[in-house]
């Protein structure tokens, strides 16, 4: 390590990055750019994660698949709304929530395979979830007209707040309306 790079507290200058940053950055990326092994950099993120959590600072430090970023503390959320007013992003749709749902839960998953399970058309769903990066073309599958496969993004991680797909919620129990009933026989 050089002199220039090395200036200052390993710590204060990976909170320089993600704060100047905003949005998540690589921990590979993050790394290189601070010129230190991959083993300091976890462990380093690990003691900035344990402060910011011990004084239940405003930021937090959010892990997502291969990324890290400094965010704010939800337990501050309000009072930051409350200071900025921000217009309200824009929420997803029923039909694109539940289009996420099925491509979450069973990803890879074509377009043709989501439309089954729902019963209805989803290409505009599937398109605004791919415009708005929450999901991803994945490959193809291998069957006749080789469809796109869809998948959830680090984006979509990020969004609900999740490390890993493992964090979703376990697929919940179908209501009784909804489960399929056994055909009576019929006495002859």
């Amino acid at each position: 390590m050089n002199d220039e790079n090395s200036e200052g507290n390993l710590r204060g200058r990976i909170e320089a990055i993600l704060f100047v940053a905003g949005e998540a950055v690589r921990l590979d990326e993050l790394a290189r750019a601070l010129n230190v092994p991959a083993a300091m950099l976890e462990k380093e993120l690990a003691c900035l994660r344990d402060e910011y959590d011990f004084g239940q600072r405003g930021f937090c430090v959010k892990r997502f698949g291969g990324k890290v970023q400094l965010v704010t503390r939800a337990l501050y959320s309000a009072d930051v709304v409350r200071l900025l007013q921000p217009v309200q992003k824009q929420s997803l749709t029923q039909a694109a929530m539940e289009t996420l749902a099925v491509v979450a839960y069973r990803q890879p998953v074509t377009r043709a395979e989501v439309e089954q399970i729902r019963g209805v058309k989803c290409d505009y769903s599937l398109a605004s979830l791919m415009n708005k990066q929450l999901i991803q073309e994945v490959g193809r599958k291998d069957a006749l007209g080789r469809p796109i496969l869809y998948g959830t993004t680090e984006e979509f991680l990020s969004h609900f707040g999740l490390t890993c797909l493992e964090e979703l919620p376990p697929m919940p129990e179908p209501a009784a309306e909804e489960r399929p009933e056994a055909v009576p026989e019929l006495g002859v």
